[in-house]
């Protein structure tokens, strides 16, 4: 027995190793596959090691947990597009919380929860898990589109602090063990941090929710490892803690992008009201394909500035094309990626990744924002708050002192959108309003392959 919990033992300290080093390698675009891979290996053996566990059972119920689950995560990851990858770690973000909630409710119901330590920190991680788990079902859903708008009570925080006043109540009563039945408690407790997810997640739109992932998935990670304590499983403590930690750091520097604190964007979401009636005054300049396609032909340089509209037309892979058109005439071309565009974390990286945009043509708002005076055109392609000027100049914007690509300095501005309408936070964006800015309407997939055609005319 004790040869086998020697070999567990070291076993998870590999696995520590290997989570590490593929966080590690995950920073950087060029090792991320590599560091996915040490990351899978290590949870594979974390999961092969569960089964050597000294006075493990249920062995026939793992497995086929393990056959469902491993089977519905391969095919989804085949068949998932790119354009739905947010909601898909939405939905893994949910599924890892949900899980440590649902762990400790068992080991409640089961009573094998003992001591103050061990009992505060299972409350607590199932408070936080649970949070997680009904906060990523709503993230789910907006960016899903199956939830149209915010949702927002009357008195919202005074609401979202009566909710969580009566979980951390229901908590220190179940930690106390002066319950002989804590059962009704435990279901009051549960039910309620399920309820604190939805309401604490439901007001906060779209254009914060990429922070909102973030944050969503540093609880699952705070939760994994506050459960792992509980069980005594090393693996579950470390992947836990490397998770929170980094979930919280990415969180951080995510909401320093948008030169909002974090409780700002929980409790002060942005929305499009403080504009109506007061947005930018004008009329937007339409252009033609054939126009746009002789403006960056001709240029010398252009830097192609890619949004949520790039991705939902699924048209990264026309958009390198045209790019590679033009620099074979000569022209240089650049990518430029605000750290909040799109509607996850690194999710236009990603994209431009799968179409073969080489790493260092991709450049981020503090690398590249000096040289938009010098460029000739800026192609902006579906992205609405993240180059929107009023953050710099508009004190009463709901983005205000939110740092932003300057393609309004550039020397011509093409936007491609699809329709003359608000972005995803509903404020109106006073570039498109400019002398200097020029609207090609269309979904990005049909308007650059037009540009395309034209290009290739041009010789």
């Amino acid at each position: 027995m004790n040869g086998i919990q020697a070999l567990v033992n070291i076993s998870y300290f590999v696995v520590a190793v290997l989570f590490i080093l593929g966080l590690k390698a995950m920073a950087s675009p060029v090792s991320a596959r590599r560091g996915i891979v040490w990351a899978g290996v290590g949870m594979v053996i974390a999961t092969l090691v569960t089964f050597l566990t000294p006075d493990m059972k249920n062995f026939a119920l793992m497995i086929v947990a393990i056959i469902i689950g491993g089977g519905v995560a391969w095919y989804l990851g085949k068949v998932v597009k790119m354009t739905d990858m947010p909601q898909m770690v939405a939905v893994y973000n949910g599924m890892g919380g949900g899980a440590a909630a649902a762990i400790a409710a068992l080991e409640f119901a089961r009573g094998d929860v003992h001591g103050p330590v061990a009992t505060t920190l299972a409350v607590l991680g199932s408070l936080i898990g649970s949070v997680a788990f009904s906060g990523s079902c709503i993230a789910f859903a907006k960016l899903q589109g199956i939830m149209k708008k915010a949702w927002r009570l009357p008195a919202q925080n005074a609401v979202n602090a009566l909710l969580a006043l009566a979980a951390v109540i229901l908590g220190g009563v179940i930690v106390s063990g002066s319950l002989a039945d804590p059962s009704a408690y435990l279901i009051a407790f549960f039910v309620l941090s399920l309820v604190l997810g939805l309401v604490l997640t439901s007001p906060i739109g779209g254009a914060d929710m990429p922070v909102v992932i973030s944050l969503l998935n540093a609880f699952t990670g705070l939760a994994v490892g506050l459960e792992g304590y509980v069980l005594g499983n090393p693996a579950l403590i470390i992947a836990g803690i490397v998770v929170g930690a980094s979930g919280t750091l990415l969180t951080q520097l995510m909401a320093k992008a948008m030169n909002r604190p974090i409780s700002n964007i929980i409790f002060t979401p942005i929305t499009g009201e403080a504009q109506a009636g007061s947005g930018p005054q004008g009329t937007m300049k339409e252009v033609s394909a054939l126009d746009a396609a002789a403006m960056m032909r001709y240029a010398q340089k252009v830097i192609i500035v890619p949004g949520y509209g790039m991705a939902v037309a699924g048209a990264q892979h026309k958009v390198w094309e045209m790019a590679k058109l033009l620099e074979e005439a000569g022209v240089e071309v650049r990518f430029a990626i605000h750290p909040v565009a799109g509607r996850m974390p690194g999710h236009m990286n990603v994209l431009l990744a799968e179409a073969g945009v080489p790493y260092d043509k991709i450049f981020d708002l503090e690398e590249i924002n000096a040289e938009f005076p010098l460029t000739d055109v800026a192609l902006v392609i579906g992205a609405n708050d993240v180059v929107n000027p009023v953050a710099r100049t508009d004190k009463s914007s709901p983005i205000y002192g939110m740092p932003i690509l300057d393609c309004d300095k550039a020397q011509n501005v093409i936007v491609i959108k699809r329709g003359k309408g608000a972005g995803y936070s509903g404020i109106e964006n006073a570039l498109f309003f400019q002398e200097n800015c020029n609207m090609l309407y269309g979904s990005a997939q049909q308007a650059v392959g037009e540009v395309i055609t034209q290009i290739k005319t041009m010789g």
